[in-house]
């Protein structure tokens, strides 16, 4: 059986916490990076957090597009 592949835009934006969760940032791969001198700062600092996914099904859905994320240790 061949292994199968990550996919490499959802390895950019999703990683694995300690505990097991699976968060992303709001602002995307590069944290709302795309123009970003034009955004107010208050959008720039919100776009900056990282969020924990809450549902079931999207959990599920990523897990699916990263089958090697596992958690360390």
């Amino acid at each position: 059986m061949p292994k199968m592949k990550t996919h490499k835009a959802t390895a950019k934006r999703f990683r694995l916490t300690g505990t097991g969760k699976i968060v992303h940032n709001i602002g995307g791969a590069g944290a709302g990076g795309h123009l970003r001198r034009n955004k107010a700062k208050r959008t720039k600092r919100m776009l900056d957090r990282t969020v924990a996914l809450e549902n079931k099904g999207e959990q599920e859905r990523i897990m699916r597009l990263m089958p090697y994320l596992k958690k360390k240790g």
